[in-house]
């Protein structure tokens, strides 16, 4: 199993760019990663090579991250006015928007692609000094097939 500990994530709505460039006299649209987007998987790249990661899991994997949201300068005043909700006021990526910036920068470094994702477990975390990604990346065991399911095939 591999674990890293990540900075806090871009989100995916601020991951594409889009331009309009005039081609041939027509308008065309292009989509294309952004520089922040770029940034994010080479610290990533550089993070998996500082925890001993020198080549991708082949192969089927499974991953689970925990997304730490920023922990905001008035976080006690907040624990003290709601010690069971105080988390839920913290501004926080969905988790969905950091899973793709997340399976992005992990491809080529520490999976081989994200065509191998099997299984994924996400959880919102308590809030930190400038937030972070802790992300679990392990190998999945191919599923077992019942003998009656190969007699029918």
């Amino acid at each position: 199993m591999i674990e890293l500990t990540l900075p806090y994530p871009i989100s995916a709505n601020r991951y594409w760019k889009h331009r309009v460039m005039n081609v041939g006299g027509r308008m065309q649209a292009t989509q294309y990663v952004s520089k922040e987007a770029k940034e994010f998987k080479e610290h990533v790249g550089w993070l998996a090579r500082a925890a001993g990661v020198r080549a991708p899991l082949l192969g089927r994997v499974a991953i689970a991250y925990t997304l730490h949201p920023h922990r905001p300068q008035d976080y006690l005043r907040r624990m003290k006015r709601d010690p069971a909700g105080w988390e839920d006021t913290v501004q926080c990526i969905d988790l969905d928007n950091a899973q793709k910036v997340l399976l992005d920068a992990l491809k080529g470094i520490v999976m081989e692609d994200d065509k191998w994702v099997r299984s994924i477990t996400a959880t919102r975390g308590e809030p930190v000094e400038g937030g972070k990604l802790v992300v679990r990346i392990s190998l999945a065991a191919a599923p077992v097939v019942a003998q009656a399911t190969l007699e029918l095939a």
